[in-house]
C-alpha cells in the first residue's frame, strides 16, 4: 500500500472513530465499534462495497427489544386498559414515522452509511432508512450492553412519546376516528385508495383516504396500514377544522343577529291597572 493510500485509510478510520464517538454521546452508551458500524450499515452500501455484513439482522433484533420495552411500559403504566387499547397506544408509538422523528433528534442520518444511490435521492433523510437504523442501533446496545442497558435507552428516547400517545384521543386509531367524524358530518364513509412503489424488499406505500368521492388527505409508509393511517389522521383534521370553521360562522351569524327592541319593550311593559 503506498503512503498516499495509507494516509488516506487512516484519516478514514479517525473520522470514523470520531463520529462514533459522537453518536456514542448522544446515545449515552459506548458500542462495540464492529457491531455499530454494521447497525450503521445499509443494504445499498453494503451492495455498493462487495457484499459487506448489512444492518438488517440487527433491526430485527432492535424492532424486538425495542416493542417489548414498550410493551412492558404500557401494560405496567395503564393497568385498567384492555387489550385493544394498549395495541393502539404501542402502534403510536412504534411506527416508522415516530421512530424517524427519534433518529432526527439524534441526527442519526448524518452516521448512516449509504450507498451512491440513496445518498442522491435524499435517503438520509428518508423516514423507512432512519427507523431502520434506529432499531438496529437497539439492537447493537442490546447485544454489547444487555437487556438493562438497551431499556434505559428506549426510556430515555421513547418516554416522552408513550406520555405523548396517553393523551392522543382520536389520534390512537385515525381511521376509527374519522369514519365516526364523517358519520357525525353525514359525509360517509372513507375509502382507501392505495399504491405501492419500490422493489418487494423495501415497498413505499401511498394512501389516499377519500369521502363521498373528495379526497381530503394523504399518506405514506413502510406498510398499507401505516399508510392509511397517516392518510385518516390529515384527512380527520382537515374536515374537523373545516366542522370547527362552520360552527364558528354559524356562532358569528348568530351573535350578529339585531335585537327586536320592540318586542323587548313591550315585554318590558308592565300590565296597566284595572
Amino acid at each position: 500500500m503506498s503512503d498516499a493510500k495509507a494516509d488516506s485509510v487512516a484519516r478514514k478510520k479517525a473520522d470514523t472513530a470520531s463520529s462514533h464517538t459522537l453518536l456514542e454521546g448522544r446515545l449515552g452508551y459506548h458500542v462495540e465499534s464492529a457491531l455499530l458500524v454494521r447497525a450503521l450499515t445499509h443494504r445499498s452500501y453494503a451492495y455498493e462495497n462487495g457484499g459487506l455484513p448489512t444492518n438488517e439482522r440487527l433491526e430485527f433484533l432492535g424492532d424486538s427489544v425495542l416493542g417489548l420495552v414498550v410493551t412492558d411500559t404500557l401494560y405496567r403504566t395503564h393497568p385498567d386498559l384492555p387489550e385493544g387499547q394498549l395495541a393502539k397506544l404501542r402502534a403510536a408509538v412504534v411506527n416508522s414515522r415516530a421512530l424517524a422523528e427519534v433518529g432526527r433528534g439524534l441526527d442519526l442520518g448524518s452516521f448512516i452509511r449509504l450507498g451512491r444511490g440513496e445518498e442522491g435521492t435524499g435517503g438520509r433523510d428518508k423516514a423507512s432508512i432512519l427507523a431502520d437504523t434506529l432499531e438496529a442501533v437497539i439492537g447493537a446496545v442490546y447485544l454489547d450492553q444487555g437487556l438493562d442497558a438497551a431499556s434505559e435507552l428506549v426510556h430515555r428516547l421513547f418516554d416522552p412519546l408513550i406520555e405523548k400517545s396517553s393523551n392522543l384521543g382520536a389520534g390512537l386509531d385515525w381511521k376509527t376516528s374519522l369514519q365516526e367524524l364523517t358519520a357525525t358530518e353525514g359525509l360517509g364513509v372513507p375509502e382507501y385508495l392505495v399504491t405501492e412503489t419500490g422493489p418487494d424488499h423495501e415497498k413505499t406505500f401511498t394512501a389516499a383516504a377519500r369521502v363521498g368521492g373528495v379526497s381530503y388527505g394523504t399518506g405514506t409508509g413502510r406498510s398499507k396500514k401505516e399508510a392509511e393511517q397517516q392518510a385518516a389522521e390529515s384527512a380527520w383534521r382537515a374536515i374537523r377544522a373545516a366542522a370547527d370553521e362552520r360552527a364558528k360562522a354559524a356562532e358569528a351569524a348568530r351573535a350578529a343577529q339585531p335585537v327586536d327592541t320592540a318586542d323587548t319593550a313591550d315585554a318590558d311593559e308592565e300590565p296597566a291597572s284595572a
